[in-house]
Order: structure tokens, then sequence, then C-alpha cells
């Protein structure tokens, strides 16, 4: 039953961990790009909007249980014959935590004044309200990407570590 708390955790962790890092992956290499595309009124709006409606259920699931799962199955693997997994469990738990870090001190922060510059139909100075935001949302969601694709490759090695020990067993 251990053997399998420990590979439920640690699969949790990796599918958790490659939803977020695949949600920040595409607004890099599509969302952002797209919008740039746009006028300003379009982009404050859209981004306002996509603001609000990512704060659901689904996502907190992923965007919180990355963590948790990663904690969790790093606390599993501290004891057993289970230790080689560990380091890489622990590596992508603290790159994971460095994101949340970038998302709660500068993504957030910037999310809500955008919001609080208003309705984009009231907005004086659209363009500046862009520019105060649109380029270091986007430079620390690339950040974000990378960081999270970096837990997501450490969680999947510890995965594979995992299922040698546990084949052996």
């Amino acid at each position: 039953m251990f053997k399998v708390l420990q590979t439920g955790s640690l699969v949790a962790a990796v599918v958790t961990m490659g939803l977020m890092a695949g949600l920040f992956a595409s607004f890099s290499y599509a969302v952002m790009p797209g919008l740039a595309k746009v006028n300003d009124r379009t982009f404050i709006d859209s981004m306002q909007r996509m603001n609000v409606a990512i704060v659901n259920g689904w996502f907190m699931i992923c965007f919180m249980g990355a963590l948790a799962f990663a904690g969790l199955a790093a606390a599993l693997h501290l004891k057993g014959d289970d230790r080689p997994a560990l380091p890489w469990i622990i590596a992508g738990f603290v790159l994971y935590l460095i994101v949340l870090i970038i998302t709660f001190a500068i993504n957030v922060p910037l999310n809500d004044r955008l919001a609080a510059a208003g309705d984009p139909a009231e907005i004086g100075d659209l363009a500046a309200v862009r520019t105060a935001f649109e380029g270091r949302w986007v430079t620390w969601n690339i950040v974000r990407a990378l960081t999270s694709t970096g837990a997501l490759g450490c969680l999947a090695w510890a995965l594979v570590l995992h299922g040698r020990v546990t084949g052996k067993g």
C-alpha cells in the first residue's frame, strides 16, 4: 500500500505539473504573441477577462496541486529503498515553489493593477495601461514556463527512478 501511495502521489505531481507547465508555455508561445497583435482596448479587455476566468476549481487543483502532490511525494520518499528519486522530487518541488513566488510577487500584482484600471471603454490612456502590464508580465511568464517545465522534467525523471526501484521489489 505504501508503494501505491508513493507512486500515486508522484504520478499526480507529474500530471498537475505538466498541466501547469503547459499552461504557462501556451501563454508564452501562443496566447501572448497573438494578443500582441491586437489593439490596446482588445488586449486589456481580453487579459482582464482571462484573469477572472482562470480562477476556478480546475485551475486551482492544478495550480496548488502541483506543489501539494510534489510535497507529498517527497515526504513519502523520505524512507524506504526509493531514495534515488528523492533529490529529483525535491528539485521539482523547489522549482515550482519559485514559480509560485513569481506568480504571487509579480504576475498577480500586475493582474490586479490591470483589473483596477477599470473598464477598457473608460480608460483614458489605454496604451499606458498596456505598456505598464504587457512587457513585464510576458517576461515573467516566460520564466514561469521555463521553471515549471524544469520542475516537470525533474518529477518525470523521479518517476522513472521510482519505477526502476519499484520494478526490482
